[in-house]
């Protein structure tokens, strides 16, 4: 006869092969159907850490998607799975905008939580920008107005983007005419009215000088608008190094060069703002509304429609291929 301790030991195994392991349930209760009964998944669009991005196609009504799936097996810590859940907070949180791509629906898996994205078929903002060799100042204004007007909207509703960058805005389709549309809130979070954060979060050309000093609130999304008005007008960052340390040096002691090509034949009202917008006090840093008030935006119609050079396009095609080179690097690193 088996000894008490034999008897407890096969008892425990014995339980141990009934019990199944707990799925992980990020927002909804998996569904036994799957994605594919009701969406047919075409070709991958981009991938980004532990997100991969889907064409994709609603079967009963024909309607065109985006379907981000977020692999459940990447989402290790309980901050990465609190991410996604704020993401999906804030985009539902967000009323509907002309201007931000809009969440369609929401599918679980026992491996993947899919959301189903407004499908936007046009460039990358920064990829019609290399395209385009550079932005007049006319087209540099309709561009940001947009996306002050989207900061505008999110800071009234008490959201922070945290990550504004042109390669998080998509055109809607391939004309000219097309919305642009923000198509990330990945690191975004809400906030109340004088709180403070202390999370190092963005992206490294366009963080604000309060994040890294680790003490800041939603003026980081002018900051980062400021620094695309920037590479909108001559074609690279206001605050570049070879390594991210120095960056980050450059980023806190907030020099602007105004000297070299093209600068000299931009407006003084476009100067202006990029200062007011890049100024590394956020106290004295522009609101969205003020920015909205400039009146190099309120004219901007009258701004001028002249190309800015040869100059400018080498350096945006410089800058692309070595962000693209980070991206692909990033890329392999979370296979």
């Amino acid at each position: 006869m088996e000894n008490c301790w034999a008897y407890l030991c096969r008892m425990i195994k014995k339980q141990k092969r009934k019990e199944k392991p707990q799925k992980l349930v990020v927002l909804i209760r998996p569904t036994e159907k799957g994605i594919r009964s009701r969406y047919e998944l075409g070709r991958e669009l981009a991938r980004v850490e532990f997100r991969t991005i889907y064409f994709c196609k609603d079967k009963i009504t024909g309607e065109e998607l985006a379907c981000k799936s977020i692999s459940k097996n990447k989402l290790k810590t309980a901050t990465l799975i609190e991410d996604v859940r704020r993401e999906v907070a804030i985009l539902r949180h967000l009323p509907k905008h002309p201007n931000i791509a809009s969440l369609e629906d929401i599918h679980e898996d026992d491996d993947h939580v899919h959301l189903l994205m407004e499908f936007c078929e046009g460039d990358a903002l920064f990829d019609r920008i290399v395209a385009r060799g550079h932005y007049t100042e006319r087209a540099a204004a309709s561009v940001i107005k947009t996306i002050v007007e989207v900061v505008q909207m999110c800071h009234k509703h008490g959201v922070m983007h945290r990550d504004l960058k042109p390669e998080n805005f998509l055109f809607a389709g391939k004309k000219e005419t097309s919305p642009l549309k923000a198509i990330d809130f990945g690191l975004s979070t809400f906030f109340e009215p004088g709180e403070r954060f202390n999370e190092i979060v963005g992206s490294t050309y366009y963080i604000a000088p309060e994040v890294l000093k680790r003490n800041y609130g939603p003026e980081v999304d002018i900051w980062s608008a400021g620094v695309i008005l920037y590479i909108l007008l001559c074609g690279v960052p206001p605050f570049w190094a070879e390594t991210e340390q120095g960056v980050a040096q450059a980023i806190i002691r907030s020099v602007l060069d105004f000297k070299r090509e093209p600068w000299p034949k931009v407006s003084d009202n476009a100067k202006d703002l990029v200062k007011k917008m890049l100024d590394p006090d956020p106290k004295r840093r522009l609101t969205a509304q003020e920015v909205l008030d400039h009146p190099w935006l309120q004219n901007a119609r009258t701004a001028p429609d002249v190309a800015l050079g040869e100059t400018v396009r080498a350096r945006l095609i410089q800058f692309s291929v070595m962000n693209k080179l980070k991206e692909t690097a990033l890329m392999i690193i979370c296979l």
